[in-house]
């Protein structure tokens, strides 16, 4: 194999309603995500034996455990079955630009790369629909990677419905340079508290576009909120300085503001960067695939 290089995005959630909690432990969710241009690079070759991580990053595991392995063995285990594959061994090596533990699906997006590099490789042994269906044993968000664009997503993120209706943002993200454990943010919500009176369901979103003071809704962010008061500072910032909304994309802690006017997004990105407060802070300019 000559060497792959393929691009994993990161995404946002611009909407995020839980809607209730199933009896397996996981909760069902309505929500829309769009990909954006801020990428891993995932660099595949071929050699050794097994699949190999190489990543620079601390955060980002360099064993089985990391979800780009784990698809590189799933799709070798489903496409083969038990007989000796072509290649012997796999080596991903990943550039991470996308952080880590930041509510952006930068995992589960280098998983999709994986699976759909594998697939186009080896001649497209498997649908865009089976590769989903072993995106959703993978992660939740890894279907969404496979399918690429911005949808709509329920059930507990594997249904996916693609959504035409976005305006072409450019957005301006904040991460703070917490890793928040999605899995803690769950344990910690209370559905109770999120039957407000903005109750949204899917109908709204049908042949509508996004509305920013309408939709801009994450029931996740009250409890991150909580453990992170920086989130609610960030929120704070960035509509100060213009944003047309902000919010915190899935369980955190990065926050991302919302500019129609590419420019006036990196000028603000350019002053909150110049001050010395914030120099703990990682901002990105990426405008919203769609």
């Amino acid at each position: 194999m000559e060497p792959l290089h393929v691009k994993a995005p990161a995404k946002i959630n611009l909407f995020l309603r839980i809607t209730g909690k199933r009896p397996d432990g996981y909760h069902d969710l309505h929500t829309l995500m769009c990909p954006l241009a801020l990428y891993d690079t995932l660099t595949l070759s071929t050699g050794g034996k097994g699949v190999v991580v190489v990543c620079d990053h601390p955060g980002v595991p360099q064993d089985a455990s990391n979800l780009a392995a784990r698809s590189a063995y799933l799709f070798i285990e489903t496409v083969f079955a038990g007989n000796t594959p072509p290649v012997s061994g796999l080596t991903i090596h990943i550039d991470k630009k996308i952080p880590v533990g930041a509510g952006l699906g930068g995992g589960s997006s280098d998983a999709a790369a994986v699976l759909v590099a594998m697939n186009d490789y080896f001649g497209k042994p498997l649908s865009t629909q089976a590769l989903m269906a072993l995106g959703t044993r993978l992660g939740a968000d890894v279907p969404f990677f496979i399918l690429g664009g911005p949808a709509q997503a329920t059930g507990i993120g594997d249904r996916l419905e693609p959504f035409a209706h976005l305006t072409p943002w450019t957005a301006l993200l904040v991460y703070p340079n917490e890793v928040v454990s999605t899995a803690w943010v769950y344990k910690n919500l209370n559905l109770r508290l999120t039957k407000d009176e903005k109750k949204l369901s899917k109908f709204h979103f049908d042949g509508r576009f996004f509305n920013v003071d309408e939709h801009l809704v994450n029931d996740l962010e009250p409890v991150t909120e909580r453990a992170f008061p920086v989130i609610r500072a960030i929120k704070r910032l960035l509509l100060a300085h213009g944003a047309a909304g902000a919010m915190m994309s899935g369980s955190g802690s990065t926050v991302f503001g919302l500019f129609v006017d590419p420019e006036r997004a990196n000028s603000v990105c350019t002053a909150l960067c110049d001050n010395q407060q914030n120099n703990n802070w990682t901002l990105y300019v990426a405008d919203l695939l769609i």
